[in-house]
């Protein structure tokens, strides 16, 4: 049962002056949140201590992580026009996590040919998507050149838009058919349109955790190896966790932890996107290994946490309406979050798992939600630049301004 919007509401600071809320909570939860707001680290160990904080202290934490977000970045909460596409969902790799895929035999399998990803990418750019957010699943049927071309065929018809694709577990399967090293293969991608990578297939990255989800997905070190490559070639690439499942809070700590670590040596992520774990209809839930855990304070934990935990080093926190619902992710804005995501017009992993939160929202519906909480929207590029085209223009002149060496130190 998730808590009611009104008892999360309850939780957010609506103006309280911040040395009020810290003078409620407890000593120990007082020392951490103090360290944050002084600019100093939150340590792996704090971390498992924020996530089980409740009442005054919760307050105090939201309340922390919010002056923290105004402090670093400001009261504009940014998002992308975007659309989803996911090419393929015939897949052999198997993650008990997941209710995308499908085997090749099954009626509802699908491989979207060259024309359909083209007019999907076409009717997207009518819309005024800046960005397309392009993941299958793993397809051994595939050609062992299937990425670069695809993106090879979507530059070429319509060169202006950013393409943010490819999981670091499809970059391994393209790889591995290739015979190519992870430098070489990305290399070949950027040059073929590859603006940037999601940083996807993360899950937990604790390899014991990783056999129960998926024993055949990348592991630790390879994820690892991918991401801090693509970083090395110009290529930035976004940060995620996903909680709630059959990881311990010990495990997001080392998850964090593990990802400062690398934004520190490479400054390749644009933003952290936590994302919450949707149970229905997997068969980590149909085999009773997880158990449902209700939507609102602990959400609320997460992202607050993952503000003070980044501060310095990633900025841009950025909510999941796919995984939370509008209400609830327009919540986190009040908990640390200045980014609200893409529009995505079309969303089906997270859809087939059991989200009903919908597949698209558009601009001004974001627009609207990030005004309720009395902040300020503002569209943005995939690498967080400015737009210079209304969103709901065809795509003109509206590309990516930001430098990718600014935001990789490439």
């Amino acid at each position: 049962m998730n808590t009611p919007i009104e008892e999360i509401r309850a939780l957010l600071p609506k103006g309280t002056p911040l040395d009020q809320s810290l003078s409620r909570a407890s000593a120990p939860i007082r020392e951490i949140l103090d360290r944050a707001l002084e600019r100093r680290d939150v340590a792996i160990d704090d971390v498992p201590v924020l996530l089980r904080v409740e009442d005054e202290d919760l307050r105090a934490l939201i309340a922390a992580a919010d002056h923290i977000r105004r402090e670093d970045v400001g009261d504009e909460v940014t998002y992308v026009v975007n659309r989803n596409i996911n090419f393929t969902n015939i897949c052999f790799v198997n993650c008990q996590f997941c209710a995308f895929k499908r085997q090749r035999w099954e009626d509802d399998a699908y491989d979207h040919g060259m024309d359909a990803i083209l007019a999907k990418v076409e009717e997207a750019i009518s819309r005024g998507a800046t960005e397309v957010c392009m993941q299958g699943g793993i397809n051994p049927q595939m050609s062992a050149f299937h990425y670069r071309d695809v993106l090879v065929a979507i530059k070429t018809a319509f060169p202006q838009i950013h393409m943010h694709a490819f999981s670091p577990m499809e970059i391994l399967y393209g790889s591995r058919r290739t015979n190519m090293s992870f430098e070489d293969y990305l290399s070949m991608l950027r040059d073929a349109g590859l603006g940037s990578v999601p940083g996807t297939a993360a899950e937990i990255l604790d390899d014991e955790i990783r056999e129960i989800l998926s024993h055949k997905k990348v592991d630790v070190e390879t994820w690892v190896d991918i991401i801090s490559t693509a970083h090395r070639v110009g290529i930035p690439t976004t940060s995620t966790i996903m909680y709630g499942h059959v990881e311990s809070l010990d495990h997001i700590a080392a998850h964090l932890d593990l990802l400062r670590r690398m934004q520190r040596e490479t400054r390749g992520f644009t933003e952290f996107v936590p994302l919450r774990f949707i149970y229905e209809n997997t068969i980590l839930y149909q085999r009773g290994l997880v158990k449902p855990t209700p939507q609102g304070a602990s959400d609320l934990r997460m992202y607050a946490t993952c503000r003070l935990f980044f501060r310095g080093d990633i900025d841009n926190l950025q909510t999941s309406w796919v995984k939370l619902g509008h209400e609830l992710s327009a919540a986190t804005l009040a908990a640390g979050v200045n980014d609200f995501g893409g529009t995505l017009m079309e969303e089906s992993i997270s859809r087939e798992a059991g989200a009903d939160a919908g597949e698209y929202t558009t601009a001004e519906e974001i627009e609207d939600l990030i005004r309720s909480m009395g902040r300020i929207p503002r569209q943005r590029s995939t690498l967080y630049g400015e737009i210079s085209a209304p969103a709901a223009a065809p795509l003109g002149l509206a590309a990516d301004t930001t430098p990718v060496g600014s935001i990789v130190g490439a």
